[in-house]
């Protein structure tokens, strides 16, 4: 092999090394040291990736990171930078940052698995028993008035039990939380997991986020929290005694601050400390053993590692946070005293036990009622009580339910967002804890309703929906995959996207700004010819303009320059090259002729999915009104027992059904490596199996056996004891888990990437006994050696290759 290098005083050596191996990767025989890896050789990140894992292997050269490639886009800049670093010494077995894991074995994992099975059906039971004692009390009412009298105290009672419920598990089976280590399966494990699953399925953490109620829930569960904080996150805290916040202290939507995480083998519990008037911005993670002094922020879409702290009054932002000079807190204060916040939390209370429980369950009610009636007229014969009777009552119910539901709630989504709109001033400065506020947060909760995105999202028809939703698209240049399906905004009003702009899964604008005592909402605009990335937070005032490549989980500038013509990765954010060639073969199909043969044939492929979308969902809400109204219908036939297992039972079949329908669908046309246009038939299977993962289901078995079962069913190939306490697999069959390994809360595996009119690909590993920390992230073609760790809130680039028992972390990770 031949190769062209240019001999440098301080690195020789380095550039003939780097020059060898970059040529290998290319497959061409000389690779000048002058030559630009994008513009002028044609590489991709990718390629680059695979240049860095080679560079790594060889062990007499300082390590290289996406980072300084970026940085250092030729061999001779690149060795230069690196002049200074000493030659790699070889790694001991075992680093010192990683402590080793902490051996489990399969009878308790088998035993765990039984325990919550139990749990899970003794709940079950206490359900059915109280839900049919109540109906049962309140129909006994003599008029329409006691009857609801009946129905508000009969729900209220139930709301006030459902809530004090954890409270009450937490102290009885844990007592106070303190830092420590929990094996994982084991009879400590299965007392966190009860408490934790009860925690967040409490209805005063769902129904109350936000407002001064959740903070007296968490106070009751044992955190010590000041006055005047603000908490909107709705991924609720477990170790609840280790988590201290100061007065005036603002937590942003979707930031996540459990006060434990989950290492190769067990749980670890670690305080989470906040001051005075501290900041924590949209998305963003703080560790355990992490603490923020007085006055201090943290940006949006960032992360505190195990350790980190920051000292009062200081501003960081990125992962790991670093020093910034941007302000996250842009608005004005109010007045907002504490009579306001106890009488909209009195308000809020009442309107839930007043008027939402009620209707709610009036409304379930009279639907079972209509159905069954509707089952008589419609097949007389099918009798009451009945195999049949019950088949076509479930069926006229489930009918009703779903595609009622998702009618009128297509119809009021836009229609009160558009109202209620109308009551607040863009860049307006209100107080928390009024009309406006409560108009606000109605806004935001519709814009959480993931549904819809679902169904409409990677198909030409998410365009339309936005627009009634209130987005300013237009004039719009349709290109069948212009939003995927998750989108989120805080006000889709002053929401505005580009022509040609096109955006992956996982887009949160955030139109809101906020303090402990004021909130208002600014326009979001996201210039033309764009590319989002997933997971992209992107905040008022976002500094980018025209044709920019928005890489995953980047941190979205909000000072400097506008940037416009570049690629911007990474948190913080450093610029790469916009596209390169090899991300440019397919854009001959986007314009022209080819791209209205295209468009039309993915269209009448998207609606054949949003078809395979309904019917599928549809049936798994049949299956699970079956025997639900089975349980109920037996509940005097058959001992209390039996009729509590079928209603857990309906969740069981649920899950496994719609577990069962996504492999049906990936066996028809199996996802494979690959590369190819957005118009081709690949990329809409690849699309197709999206739409139908059942992935916000599967949540409802974190941390338990039955999860691994369900990824096997998938398609994972899934280790032994594998732990997984909610993560997100995007294309299972192209995924592998080793051995004992373990998947953190909201953690992500995604085995693809689409930029632009280019769709990507490829395998990913994970070795046995890895960590993958709370809301890390990992892209297609990456391999994780055994007993690797990946840091929380990192994003491990695709094609990357971490070796065994290494530690990474960061945006991009690279070696800690």
């Amino acid at each position: 092999m031949l190769i062209e290098a240019r001999g440098s005083a301080a690195t020789p050596g380095a550039e003939s090394i780097f020059a060898e191996v970059l040529a290998d990767v290319l497959r061409v025989d000389r690779v000048s040291v002058d030559s630009h890896f994008f513009d002028e050789l044609g590489a991709d990140s990718l390629v680059m990736a695979h240049f860095c894992a080679r560079v790594r292997k060889r062990g007499n050269l300082p390590s290289v990171s996406m980072r300084d490639v970026y940085r250092h886009p030729t061999i001779a800049s690149l060795a230069a930078a690196l002049a200074d670093v000493a030659p790699s010494s070889p790694r001991p077995a075992v680093p010192a940052a990683i402590e080793p894991p902490t051996p489990t074995n399969t009878r308790e994992y088998i035993l765990c698995g039984v325990l919550q099975g139990l749990f899970f059906l003794v709940y079950s039971y206490l359900a059915v028993l109280a839900i049919v004692t109540g109906y049962e009390w309140v129909s006994a009412g003599a008029s329409a008035v006691a009857m609801y009298l009946r129905l508000v105290l009969a729900s209220s009672a139930a709301f006030l039990v459902v809530s004090a419920v954890p409270i009450a598990a937490k102290w009885v089976l844990v007592g106070r939380w303190k830092a420590q280590q929990i094996r994982l399966w084991s009879l400590a494990y299965v007392r966190f997991w009860i408490v934790k699953t009860l925690v967040r399925s409490s209805p005063a953490a769902r129904l109350f986020i936000g407002t001064p109620l959740y903070l007296l829930y968490l106070r009751a569960l044992g955190a010590k929290i000041g006055p005047g904080v603000v908490i909107f996150s709705r991924r609720v805290p477990v170790c609840t005694d280790l988590l201290t916040i100061g007065a005036g202290t603002v937590i942003r939507k979707e930031a996540i601050f459990l006060c434990y995480r989950a290492q190769a083998g067990r749980l670890e519990t670690g305080p989470v400390t906040l001051g005075r008037d501290v900041f924590v911005g949209e998305r963003s993670v703080l560790d355990i053993n992490t603490c923020m002094g007085d006055g201090a922020q943290l940006g949006h879409a960032s992360a505190l590692h195990s350790g980190q702290a920051v000292p009062a009054g200081e501003w960081r932002h990125g992962c790991p946070a670093q020093r910034t000079d941007v302000d996250y807190v842009r608005v004005p204060p109010a007045r907002c005293g504490t009579l306001r916040r106890a009488a909209y939390s009195a308000a809020a209370l009442l309107a839930v036990l007043l008027l939402y429980l009620p209707l709610v369950q009036v409304g379930f009610s009279l639907a079972i009622v209509a159905a069954s009636s509707l089952a008589e007229v419609l097949v007389p014969s099918a009798r009451a009580g009945t195999l049949w009777g019950l088949v076509i009552e479930a069926l006229i119910f489930s009918l009703v339910l779903f595609f009622g539901l998702a009618l009128v709630g297509l119809l009021l989504t836009g229609a009160v967002s558009r109202v209620l709109n109308a009551f607040i001033k863009p860049d307006t400065v209100y107080p928390l804890y009024g009309f406006h506020d409560a108009a606000h947060r109605a806004i935001a909760r519709i814009g959480r309703m993931r549904f819809f995105t679902y169904l409409f999202g990677d198909s030409s028809y998410i365009v339309h929906f936005l627009q009634w939703l209130g987005y300013r698209l237009s004039p719009v240049m349709q290109t069948g995959v212009n939003f995927g399906t998750e989108v989120m905004h805080a006000n889709p009003s002053l929401s505005a996207v580009g022509t040609g702009t096109m955006v992956a899964d996982g887009l949160h604008l955030v139109n809101d700004e906020v303090s402990s005592t004021s909130f208002r909402v600014s326009r979001v605009a996201i210039g033309p010819q764009n590319f989002l990335g997933n997971d992209v937070t992107y905040p008022a005032g976002g500094r980018t303009g025209d044709n920019v490549l928005l890489g995953t989980k980047v941190l979205v500038p909000l000072d400097g320059k506008i940037r416009e013509g570049v690629g911007l990765l990474g948190a913080p954010c450093f610029e790469i090259p916009r596209s390169v060639e090899r991300d440019m073969r397919f854009d001959h199909l986007r314009t022209g002729e080819a791209l209205r043969r295209g468009l039309a044939a993915k269209n009448r492929c998207d609606l054949q999915t949003i078809g395979v979308f309904l019917f599928t969902r549809w049936v798994g809400v049949f299956l699970f009104a079956l025997l639900y109204l089975a349980a109920l219908e037996l509940y005097d036939v058959l001992p209390h027992g039996v009729t509590a297992g079928f209603f857990g039972l309906s969740v069981v079949v649920t899950a496994v059904y719609l577990t069962g329908v996504q492999r049906c669908i990936i066996a028809l046309r199996p996802v494979r490596p690959t590369i190819c246009s957005i118009y081709h038939p690949d990329f809409w299977s690849a699309e197709r199996i999206w739409k139908v993962h059942p992935i916000h289901y599967l949540h409802t078995f974190d941390g338990t056996p039955f999860k691994n079962l369900l990824w096997r069913l998938m398609g994972v190939r899934v280790g032994r004891r594998v732990f997984d306490d909610g993560a997100h697999i995007s294309e299972p069959t192209l995924t592998a888990i080793g051995d004992e390994s373990v998947l953190n809360y909201r953690s992500k595996i995604q085995c693809h990437s689409q930029e632009d009119g280019t769709f990507k690909c490829d395998r990913t590993t994970v070795g046995a006994g890895c960590t993958i920390g709370v809301g890390a992230f990992i892209l297609y073609g990456v391999t994780m050696g055994d007993g690797s760790v990946l840091a929380a809130d990192s994003f491990l680039m695709k094609g990357e290759y971490v070796p065994a028992r290494a530690r990474w972390g960061g945006n991009p990770a690279r070696e800690m």
